[in-house]
């Protein structure tokens, strides 16, 4: 079974930056696109960040773009996320995913996804 585990969660003042890991037990390499999505309390899992298997083209959320950057290394098995300037509303677990070589479903919906971390806690404070 594949594992996904996030780690460099934690708590920052607004405008501070943090970078989140995603160690995969896998080789990414055999994934297709790979994404972090966010999902605050009684809320929905929303799309974040999503780059494909060579990383030549990315995938933002709006909400984001100009401050997160997302990378993969497949020779590390790993997928990061730099998240800069960062805002209270950024608050919120989030989770790397990885999604099957093909997949039917557009790449912003977790529907495309059938692999998932536990998450990591991202805190915020202003």
């Amino acid at each position: 079974q594949v594992r996904l585990v996030e780690s460099g969660g934690g708590l920052v003042q607004a405008g501070g930056s943090l970078r989140l890991s995603c160690a995969s037990s896998a080789r990414t390499s055999n994934f297709g696109t790979m994404a972090w999505f966010r999902q605050a309390p009684g809320k929905e899992r929303d799309f974040v960040a999503a780059i494909t298997w060579s990383g030549s083209r990315t995938n933002y959320a709006d909400s984001v773009k100009g401050r997160f950057t997302i990378a993969r290394d497949n020779a590390k098995n790993a997928l990061y996320l730099q998240m800069n300037s960062l805002k209270p509303e950024d608050t919120a677990i989030y989770l790397c995913a990885a999604s099957p070589p093909t997949s039917p479903y557009s790449e912003i919906y977790p529907e495309a996804y059938d692999k998932w971390g536990q998450g990591t806690q991202v805190t915020v404070s202003s």
